[in-house]
Formats: structure tokens, sequence, C-alpha cells
């Protein structure tokens, strides 16, 4: 093969990787995804609108929680999904308390 197409190829290939990425978050039928892998949310940030369903899938082995500071908590038992309503006012950001270096965003937008 030549030079220019192996280049054209990895292009297509990242950029169809990013686009999967971005996908992610993304509501599709009203649920926005989050995978919980390897001690993070991914994706890190997500933007939702009122009344969508956020919902976290853990593929660790162990529990986590998605936990807003003196607001609200789910629990995500390993293996298992879990999920919340957006409300008005979620615009926040979250962490796992028993993971405290996992972060997340939540931006409610119009």
């Amino acid at each position: 093969m030549t030079t220019t197409l192996i280049r054209r190829r990895s292009l297509l290939l990242a950029g169809s990787m990013l686009l999967a990425v971005r996908a992610e978050a993304k509501a599709h039928n009203g649920t926005v995804h989050v995978t919980v892998e390897k001690l993070a949310f991914t994706p890190a940030e997500i933007e939702v609108r009122v009344g969508e369903t956020i919902e976290w899938t853990n593929r660790d082995p162990f529990a986590h929680t998605a936990t807003v500071k003196g607001g609200w908590e789910v629990p995500i038992p390993p293996g298992k999904s879990a999920t919340h309503v957006v409300a008005p006012g979620d615009t926040v950001d979250y962490f796992c308390r028993w993971h405290p270096n996992m972060k997340g965003r939540i931006k409610v937008i119009a």
C-alpha cells in the first residue's frame, strides 16, 4: 500500500473512534449512557435535558456511586446499571463516594 493510503485509513479510523466516543454521550430514546470502567466515568462530562435519564453502567467488579455533594446519590452495583432522571438545577459535578478521584460533570441544557 502507498503511504498516502495508509495515512488516509489511519485518519478515517481515528475519526470513527472519536465519533463513537462522542456519540456515547448523546441521548438515545431519552437516555444518556455513561460507562463506569477502570475507575472512570466515560464520558466524564455530559450534556442532558430536563426529563432525560442518565444511565450509568458499571463494568468494574466493585461498587461505585454517582454522588453530588449535598445532593443526591445513585448507587451503582458491580456489573449492573443505575439511573437518575434529570431535574432542573442538575448542572453539577459528581464523584464516586468510594473512589473520590472518579469525577464527572452533568450540564443541563435547554
